[in-house]
């Protein structure tokens, strides 16, 4: 049996699976350099909390916490990881290959350029070139990741536009194998529908209305104030709206939202400034755990992700895991791969409102078929699986 090292910062809900099943497979080791405080709850600057996933994140698989002596640790910034003894831990196990997940950190980049011709190297990340960067910083980027990516032997590209930034940084096609973007399909696509329900109930939401999910960070990145906008300006009747997360926009998104379904406010000459109130309703969660994230995902009709910039956008494969018909802005990475327009949803134009509204609109009119566009979505997200995942990683190890 062959042996692989992992070297990643620290346990993320969406890659341990996939070290659960290799470790079925191979003889695997786990180095987290972040060390231990990179696997307990920490406090998430953007959701302002303390996170800890509800979801078993430290068994069945081999593992070990390094000493990270940075003075200022964590995943934020390069100099967050540094371990003295990551490349005599590595070599003491004397691996068959190491994946490294992501270059950006001290220690990550030193056991690139260590063990560069010693054991072959892998890389795993998930860039793209969707984000727009001034000429000067373009060039020097440029210049920068085709420096680093000279010592990688292997690139794990998540989809097609991950592809296309490994390429236009001077990885060869022959180093470049697929290994698509998961999550957990099973766990999302189990049948959840009676809690389905009872939150709908909760809400106030009829089972004839539509409802419109965005789940993830409340940030100007992520944009849900243009879906919001486009909400408002639709005024569609029967058409619920909920937001689930937190973060720096969340105080704002919330007084918008009680402006639109607040009563007519009199001017001082008598008259209202509106007669209209709000038809649609918009409802607020804060941060959800990953297990309950399926019931909500199954209590909604339609998830969009209306990011200005998204290297990839797991919420998607949650959602389309889920059975939805998805809509998504042309910046998210994984709109070319998993949406496909009038089969399982929408791809628009980022920022563009009227466009945003314009595929809102089509999306919720007679002619389509939601029902039908989400079982659209589980078919197309069966081929995006840890599962597979697995295979190409095992494949390429004894290959």
């Amino acid at each position: 049996m062959k042996k692989l090292a992992i070297i990643i910062t620290h346990p993320i809900q969406y890659y341990v699976p996939v070290f659960q099943l290799l470790a079925k497979e191979c003889e695997l080791k786990v180095f987290y350099t972040w060390g231990e405080a990179g696997a307990k709850a920490k406090y998430d600057p953007d959701f302002k909390q303390i996170i800890a996933w509800d979801l078993p994140l430290l068994e069945d698989y081999n593992y070990e916490f390094l000493t990270n002596s940075s003075k200022d640790s964590g995943s934020h910034h390069y100099g967050g990881i540094i371990n003295s003894d990551l490349n005599e831990k590595i070599s003491s196990f004397s691996p068959d290959a190491i994946l490294i997940y992501g270059w950006a950190y001290k220690s990550h980049l030193s056991a690139m350029r260590y063990f560069k011709g010693k054991i072959p190297l892998w890389f795993r990340g998930d860039s793209t070139l969707l984000s727009e960067r001034r000429a000067l910083k373009k060039i020097l980027r440029s210049i920068f990741l085709k420096w680093v990516y000279k010592n990688i032997d292997k690139a794990f590209y998540v989809g097609t536009a991950n592809k296309t930034y490994f390429q236009k940084f001077g990885i060869a096609n022959k180093k470049l194998v697929f290994a698509p973007h998961a999550v957990d399909n099973k766990r999302f696509s189990s049948d959840r529908n009676v809690e389905a329900l009872a939150l709908r109930n909760s809400l106030g939401i009829p089972p004839a209305n539509s409802l419109i999910l965005f789940a993830g960070k409340l940030e100007a990145n992520k944009n849900p104030e243009l879906l919001l906008a486009a909400i408002q300006e639709l005024n569609l009747a029967g058409v619920h709206l909920l937001f689930v997360g937190n973060g720096e926009l969340e105080k704002q998104l919330k007084k918008t939202a009680v402006v639109l379904s607040s009563p007519p406010t009199p001017s001082k000459g008598g008259h209202n400034i509106s007669t209209t109130l709000s038809m649609t309703t918009v409802h607020f969660m804060g941060f959800q755990n990953q297990t309950h994230m399926p019931i909500i995902y199954q209590a909604c009709d339609l998830f969009c992700l209306p990011s200005q910039s998204e290297t990839w956008g797991l919420a998607v494969n949650e959602a389309m895991a889920s059975g939805k018909a998805i809509l998504v802005s042309d910046k998210v990475g994984c709109a070319v791969d998993l949406v496909k327009n009038g089969e399982n949803g929408y791809i628009f134009e980022s920022n563009n409102l009227i466009d945003l509204k314009a595929k809102i609109s089509l999306l919720l009119s007679k002619e389509n078929d939601l029902k039908g566009m989400g079982k659209a979505s589980l078919g197309i997200i069966q081929n995006w699986s840890f599962e597979k995942q697995v295979a190409t990683f095992l494949e390429t190890l004894n290959g």
